[in-house]
């Protein structure tokens, strides 16, 4: 187990370990974020395409990700670049950041979508495969958003320890960041106005 983003406990595997918002603009949000709550800094990744199962539907989704360790845990901003019907595109709450997803890190994914199944939640409102597995269960009506469950192999791991450690040695500097292949850049004055010097 990763010491800086899972707690020693409730013992197994469900610590969470994220929690996720929707929102309408990621570098907004991200720059919001830190001013207000000193948390970053954050880590926009590029927007990528994504095959889900939607529902029951194969869709392609178009999402923007940014993500920042907030302690022992990490929170995650995501914004939809697209008009594909998704569980992204059902949040939308209009500019808020309400919370859409906790999430739990798993090395036996199927084990844990059959133990949510097993207490009544046999809905995957979404599911994600490739590289790394992720799936939604509808947990929304019970407490008001979903729980998502991650596959978590050693290099999906050893990114969330990078981030952690890069977060918990932040100097307030450059609070959002657009991640490139030589490392990062700063968005526009635009999306900073008001951020953490």
């Amino acid at each position: 187990m990763t010491r800086l983003f899972e707690q020693a406990w409730p013992d197994g595997e469900y610590r969470f370990f994220q929690v996720g918002h929707v929102v309408d603009d990621v570098l907004t949000a991200s720059a919001r974020w830190a001013r207000t709550f000193g948390v970053g800094p954050f880590h926009v990744l590029p927007v990528s395409e994504q095959r889900v199962d939607y529902r029951g539907e194969t869709r392609d989704v178009r999402i923007q990700v940014a993500v920042a360790q907030a302690g022992p845990v990490q929170i995650e901003l995501i914004q939809q670049h697209c008009d594909t019907p998704s569980i992204y595109s059902d949040w939308s709450r209009n500019g808020t950041s309400a919370i859409h997803q906790i999430a739990t890190l798993t090395t036996d994914y199927n084990g844990k979508v059959a133990h949510f199944a097993h207490l009544g939640y046999p809905a995957v409102a979404q599911s994600a495969g490739g590289g790394l597995r992720v799936a939604y269960i509808d947990t929304v009506a019970d407490f008001g958003f979903y729980t998502e469950i991650v596959e978590g192999p050693p290099a999906f791991v050893d990114r969330l320890q990078a981030i952690s450690e890069t977060c918990a040695t932040w100097d307030g500097r450059d609070p959002v960041r657009i991640l490139t292949r030589d490392g990062y850049r700063v968005p526009d004055d635009g999306h900073l106005a008001g951020s953490t010097p």
